[in-house]
């Protein structure tokens, strides 16, 4: 059984709710905090995809953000965001994605993200490279800050949470070229693997945030850990990636 055409098939129908909402423009949005929302369409998406992978793959488990942790009968599990940039989606902005990661034995193994509006699938397996759109991609090579064009973002309670990485932002917009904040941690790690960003960092994340799109950037050449250089990203709430030459000069400012 072929775990990868197995979920870019589930994903392809996915994005195509995604994109049946996105035409309709009739969404009902509710708040799970101040500046966190959520529509109808990310839970759709979650259980159909969730149900999907269930069905093909009955023993494995489920983490995905909207509903509760499934557990499977091995130490396997799909790590499923329906709908990362659910700000972007409400507004029309076509950053969106559909992220599903695959974790065996503790160790992520498969990495997927979708976007539907632009047509742009970004996956991964260990071992075998990263590619968009079948595609092979690879990091870049810029090795200097002052050459760089760098994404991040903002976690959700930074309205009332003294760490919103402000002060990153504040070192690393005289450091480099210029800074992006684009509302899909999924897409800003993709677009480091593709070469389009030189790097990414954040603070505040979930596990479904990262969990596909680091596997793509590792594929692609690059560099992923926590802000001390570990291996904490999926669980610790912060993530660096970068192709490697760089990646130590930002986390020396991550540091300061």
């Amino acid at each position: 059984m072929n775990e990868m055409s197995i979920v870019m098939d589930i994903a392809k129908q996915a994005g195509q709710i995604i994109c049946d909402a996105w035409t309709m423009n009739c969404l009902e949005v509710s708040f799970k905090g101040d500046i966190n929302p959520v529509t109808k369409i990310d839970k759709k998406v979650e259980e159909f995809v969730s149900s999907m992978l269930k069905h093909s793959f009955p023993q494995y488990g489920i983490l995905a953000e909207e509903s509760r942790e499934i557990k499977g009968s091995v130490n396997t599990r799909w790590i499923i965001d329906p709908l990362d940039g659910t700000t972007n989606f409400i507004r029309h902005y076509p950053s969106v994605a559909i992220s599903i990661a695959l974790e065996k034995e503790d160790e992520l193994v498969l990495g997927l993200v979708y976007n539907p509006i632009l047509n742009e699938m970004y996956t991964a397996e260990n071992g075998k490279g990263a590619y968009c759109n079948g595609k092979l991609i690879h990091v870049s090579e810029i090795s200097q800050l002052k050459s760089s064009v760098l994404a991040s973002g903002f976690p959700y309670d930074a309205w009332d949470n003294p760490n919103n990485n402000t002060m990153q932002w504040s070192k690393m917009i005289r450091e480099c070229i210029s800074l992006r904040c684009d509302g899909s941690a999924a897409l800003d790690l993709c677009r480091v693997a593709a070469g389009q960003f030189d790097g990414y960092w954040e603070k505040g994340l979930s596990p479904w945030d990262v969990a596909a799109g680091s596997v793509i950037v590792r594929e692609a050449g690059g560099l992923v850990t926590d802000y001390s250089n570990g291996c904490n990203f999926l669980f610790g709430g912060e993530i660096i990636a970068s192709n490697p030459d760089l990646h130590k000069k930002i986390s020396l400012l991550m540091s300061v």
